[in-house]
């Protein structure tokens, strides 16, 4: 099994499918087959591990880190290739979660195979936490990222906010931001700051892998935005919903929103209690005055207050990064979202959010 979880880690996320790893092992103790999952569309990690292990999978025992699916998706289901092939018993880590494609481990058991399961299910667990999470909530998961000041100034009284942090800080958020699938920021943030939105590596060229670049808002974005510049894609979600906003991304594929926007979107999103993880890059630096770094979210006593769970803090360059983690929110996200980004029409954007 620890072998499986190896095979596991070695599939990409974000994704829409979970990492899966199998190992196909003859009742000699021999490893006949071995196999991952790749990524959505692709042979799932049993159908990839039976193809290698051929006729030698009859009598086998399979390994497999997460429950065998039962349903039938882009792939047919996994308990029936497992079947279909001979094993004679089954041993998974996880159960799965996805109540679409439970019942893998009854499926096995009709047909006569022997199953056994929960075996270093705390480490399969780990190892898909986040993918988890998005089938509980089903939608994607957001984190908020955001560089402030000691006293909570994300831009200085004229509007200037790069840079608030150094270039170690933002070679960090390069690193987080290239393990989303996408990033989000409101229209309000292109106009003001013209940001490019991708991953960059430390020597400045472009990772080969690029995040989803999604725009949302009802304004126009300009001709020529450097958000358009670079390969990938590039959405515009026409809403100021965050509900709709992420429902949309949902249906697009998208498991894990990495968000950029400024105070106005930020608090949209909070305010819906659709924010999961934050990761806040606090600077040594004093203002006094300015853009704070989120908007009203509404509170109006400390008994109210948002309270997160706190994960990490590191020192990282010249500042402090913070992970938090949103217990379940006492907002109750809905899909049509209540909480809307404030419809601004005014002529002079916004102050930009701070960079990190």
């Amino acid at each position: 099994m620890r072998r499986a979880l190896q095979l596991a880690a070695a599939g990409p996320w974000p994704d829409p499918n979970p990492r899966v790893g199998c190992v196909v092992v003859a009742p000699d103790g021999t490893v006949v087959g071995e196999g991952f999952h790749r990524g959505a569309g692709t042979p799932h990690a049993e159908a990839e591990a039976l193809g290698a292990a051929g006729l030698a999978a009859r009598g086998a025992t399979a390994y497999v880190t997460l429950e065998p699916c039962s349903h039938r998706g882009r792939t047919g289901p996994c308990a029936d290739a497992l079947v279909e092939a001979g094993v004679a018993r089954v041993v998974f880590a996880q159960s799965d979660p996805n109540p679409d494609a439970a019942g893998g481990a009854e499926r096995l058991h009709a047909a006569g195979l022997h199953v056994t399961g929960g075996v270093l299910a705390d480490e399969a667990g780990a190892l898909n936490d986040r993918w988890a999470r998005t089938v509980a909530l089903g939608r994607p998961l957001v984190t908020w990222k955001l560089a402030t000041t000691l006293d909570g100034r994300s831009a200085a009284a004229d509007g200037t906010s790069q840079w608030i942090t150094d270039e170690v800080a933002r070679a960090d958020v390069h690193r987080l931001r290239a393990t989303r699938d996408a990033v989000l920021v409101g229209t309000g943030t292109v106009l003001a700051d013209d940001p490019r939105l991708t991953v960059r590596l430390p020597d400045g060229s472009l990772a080969p892998r690029q995040p989803l670049r999604a725009v949302m808002g009802l304004r126009e974005v300009p001709a020529g935005a450097r958000v358009d510049d670079a390969a990938g894609t590039v959405v515009r979600l026409t809403t100021r919903n965050p509900g709709e906003a992420l429902d949309r991304l949902w249906h697009r594929g998208v498991r894990d929103v990495w968000l950029e926007g400024g105070p106005t979107l930020a608090a949209a999103f909070l305010r819906a209690g659709l924010v999961d993880d934050v990761y806040a890059y606090v600077a040594p630096t004093l203002l006094g005055a300015g853009r704070a770094a989120v908007d009203d979210l509404g509170i109006g006593t400390l008994a109210d207050a948002r309270r997160l769970e706190l994960a990490d803090a590191a020192v990282v360059g010249g500042a402090v990064r913070i992970h938090a983690v949103a217990p379940p929110s006492p907002v109750t996200p809905s899909a049509t979202g209540t909480a809307t980004v404030a419809d601004t029409t005014a002529s002079t954007p916004a102050p930009a959010p701070a960079k990190a």
